[in-house]
Parts: structure tokens; sequence; C-alpha cells
């Protein structure tokens, strides 16, 4: 069974968050080892220069990298776009392999070093999404990309 590690920047605060994660690590199970890792955001002054904004990214972006193993994504607006099959096939390919990390940046972002020590920089929308939401539309994607893999009904 594949390890598929969520590893993120900051906390979630909102219950119904909270349970719709519950839900999809519950419905994971039953096609990989999920673990979702939280690392604290990097602190920021109020009125932050570009360099300390940077440093903070890169701080929050190394611990990420830190903690994973395996086919790295990270999630990023600039990054490739994919059908939910093609994301299927991605998914199946690579947690036959071994492991798989997602990394999801804070508000500010994934660091420029990170993406380019990533295997793929994976963009969902052009649209800008809150952090902690999209982590719920990941472990959906995540999800339906193993039910379509595996020939079950769920997607349509």
């Amino acid at each position: 069974m594949a390890n598929v590690k969520i590893l993120c920047i900051g906390k979630l605060r909102e219950k119904y968050l909270k349970e719709a994660q519950a839900e999809y690590s519950k419905r994971l199970s039953a096609f990989c080892r999920l673990s979702i890792e939280e690392k604290k955001e990097a602190p920021l002054p109020k009125n932050a220069s570009v360099s300390e904004l940077h440093k903070a990214i890169e701080q929050e972006s190394e611990s990420l990298l830190r903690a994973s193993s395996g086919y790295k994504i990270a999630l990023s607006p600039e990054g490739k776009q994919m059908t939910s099959e093609s994301f299927a096939k991605m998914i199946k390919q690579h947690s036959q392999r071994g492991d798989i990390s997602f990394f999801i940046g804070g508000s500010n972002g994934l660091s420029d070093k990170m993406k380019a020590k990533s295997d793929l920089v994976l963009s969902f929308s052009d649209m800008t999404m809150p952090h902690q939401l999209f982590r719920i539309v990941l472990l959906e994607q995540v999800y339906r990309g193993f039910m379509i893999s595996s020939g079950r009904t769920y997607h349509k």
C-alpha cells in the first residue's frame, strides 16, 4: 500500500474543514496510508520587507521538503494543469513505485527553490484559493484519482 503525504503550512481551524479532512482520510484508507503533517508558518513582522518575506517562504518550504519522501509534487497556481483522469494515472503510477509527497504552501506560497526540487509543479486552477480549503480539494482529488484508477463509479 502506498504512502501519501500531505505536507502543509498552517493548521485547519474551522470545524467543517477538520470534518471534511477526517472524512477523506477515512475514505483514502482503503487505497493508501495517508499522513498529513502541518508545519508552522514562519513568523513575519506586520510590514515585512521583500527580503523578510522571501526568507519566511524559504524557511517554510525547507521544513516541508525535509519531511518529504518519494515523488514530490509542489502545488502552485503556475504549475501544470491536468484532467482528473490524467491525475489518476499519475497517482497510480507513482503510488505503485513508492511514496508521494504533496506540498501546500502557506498564504505566501512555496519558494522557487522548492518548486525546482519537486518532480512536478501542479496547479488545480488559475484562481487563488485559501490554503486550508485547498487541502480539502486536494484530498478529494486524490480520493477521486484512486477511485478512477481502481475502476469504481465515484467519478462522473
